[in-house]
């Protein structure tokens, strides 16, 4: 019998195993993907020349001295990024994620207004609310931090 209160049924009752079979990765999915397309900014940034670039723009935002905080923006786009995906210190490195993305999000674009497609805070908002999430959740089931045994 289904128990109305915590179950649902299947709009397509066939896809209900395919559900079944992947719900279980799916977080680690979100966490692995959450990771993945920031950890190119910051690979970019760090071994390609981005930095010097990066540090003019963050001297323009106010922010002294420019080029530490260059090299943070590409150690967290790059190393945490790295981490999140593979759920290695899980919540250190979405605590670094989220710290950047309140800066870009809240300080940076806002003035932009909300689209991705005009420099708004779209898109590190989003980034900003899944580190959060997966500040809150930590590493799950399929992490480094689970099969090590330890978190942060």
């Amino acid at each position: 019998m289904l128990d109305t209160a915590t179950e649902t049924r299947s709009i397509i009752p066939g896809m209900s195993k395919l559900y079944a079979r992947f719900a279980p990765y799916s977080y680690a999915f979100m966490r692995f993907c959450s990771g993945a397309i920031l950890a190119p900014h910051g690979i970019q940034k760090l071994f390609y020349g981005g930095v010097a670039g990066n540090a003019v723009a963050v001297a323009k935002m106010g922010l002294y001295p420019p080029e530490f905080w260059s090299y943070l923006v590409g150690f967290t786009e790059c190393f945490c990024a790295i981490a999140l995906a593979l759920g290695l210190f899980t919540r250190v490195a979405a605590l670094f994620i989220i710290g950047e993305m309140a800066v870009i999000a809240f300080a940076v674009q806002i003035k932009f207004g909300y689209f991705w497609t005009q420099r708004g805070n779209e898109f590190p908002l989003f980034l900003f609310l899944l580190a959060l999430a997966i500040f809150f959740r930590g590493g799950g089931r399929y992490s480094l931090d689970h099969l090590i045994g330890k978190e942060v």
